[in-house]
């Protein structure tokens, strides 16, 4: 069921309701594309897709899924492959090795057919009845809207470092929108426009999108818990990930390292003053080695502090000077493989 891109439009008939609460009146999609990362869920995907085609069929007249291997050890290849057999209207991309959720979004972004878009986790956390509550939302005028959860089901160090994540993204997005980040989002595809010729190791997919609009939303959703395992995401991994988007699409830490070392030039002259007073009114220096000691150790620290900070961008402009793509296919399976070719990020076998 893929055909061209279509805008978001009001059929003539109203189908029955979708599933979901507080849905009376429903008007169908012409096309609605879904993306989802796949990653270690051979047990949790044929149970995402048959909860995910109802849905579908209740709200689109024409869809697809695109599912995107990120590396999964656990045979979830194997598990896509027999799903694409029993359903056409799924495609999948297996890609070389794991590259992050993020780089696997971009891929399936990079691929689909319709123009409203949803992304979703493949854990079920994200359940498929509620995307006719974005819908809803998107029909307003939005360009993205985020499907924010009603309440937040992890412990307190995922929780901690989710806020963290969502503290990195409010230079470039803002605080309000940043807030509301979630990887259950719905889109239109020429948003993605504006990221098209994007080539780096390191992917945003948040970040990209205020790239290409400012038409942010966001609207409560149901999370539920995960079906088989556990997360992907640890604290140290969404720490990783909040300081990598810090250096990789601000200058905040570049001028933080500016307003550090004003702050020591002036604390340097303030205590060459005192020393000056100190010895025009005693006569004599300051006596002592450990004050000394503790001025160079202060002085000391700031500079370091100030050289990471400039390396870890030197280290980007030389990530980006080899080219690495932000994700390479092995294979595509669906539809006759009919899949776009991106550069060389992709070899299909």
């Amino acid at each position: 069921m893929m055909h061209n891109s279509s805008p978001l439009v009001i059929g003539d008939a109203s189908p029955p309701a979708p599933p979901g609460d507080g849905f009376a009146a429903f008007r169908m999609l012409t096309g609605l594309s879904v993306v989802v990362p796949v990653y270690n869920s051979r047990e949790s995907l044929p149970i995402l897709i048959a909860r995910l085609e109802p849905v579908l069929r209740t709200v689109a007249q024409q869809y697809e899924l695109i599912l995107v291997n990120d590396g999964s050890r656990d045979g979830s290849w194997e598990v896509v492959r027999d799903q694409i057999k029993a359903h056409p209207w799924i495609r999948g991309l297996d890609l070389m090795r794991n590259y992050g959720q993020h780089n696997a979004l971009l891929c399936g972004l990079r691929e689909v057919q319709h123009e409203i878009i949803v992304t979703m986790d493949d854990d079920l956390q994200h359940p498929p009845e509620e995307i006719p509550i974005l819908i809803a939302k998107l029909s307003e005028g939005f360009d993205v809207v985020y499907g924010t959860p009603v309440s937040h089901p992890h412990s307190f160090g995922r929780n901690l470092a989710s806020r963290l994540t969502k503290f990195a993204l409010q230079g470039t997005m803002g605080a309000e929108t940043a807030r509301n980040v979630s990887a259950f989002r719905i889109l239109r595809k020429r948003v993605c426009l504006a990221f098209t010729q994007y080539r780096n190791t390191f992917v945003s997919i948040d970040v990209l999108l205020t790239w290409g609009t400012q038409r942010f939303a966001a609207v409560a959703v149901r999370h539920d818990a995960r079906v088989a395992g556990a997360s992907n995401y640890t604290v140290a991994k969404l720490t990783r990930h909040a300081l990598n988007m810090i250096t990789g699409y601000s200058t905040v830490p570049l001028q933080l390292a500016s307003m550090i070392g004003f702050a020591f030039t002036i604390f340097g002259v303030g205590i060459l003053v005192y020393v000056l007073v100190r010895y025009v009114a005693s006569g004599g220096s300051i006596p002592g080695f450990p004050f000394l000691a503790s001025i160079i150790a202060i002085f000391s620290g700031a500079q370091l502090f100030a050289l990471g900070i400039l390396g870890e961008y030197l280290a980007r402009i030389h990530t980006r000077t080899m080219d690495r793509p932000s994700y390479v296919v092995r294979e595509a399976v669906g539809s006759d493989a009919e899949f776009t070719e991106h550069d060389a990020s992709r070899v299909v076998t």
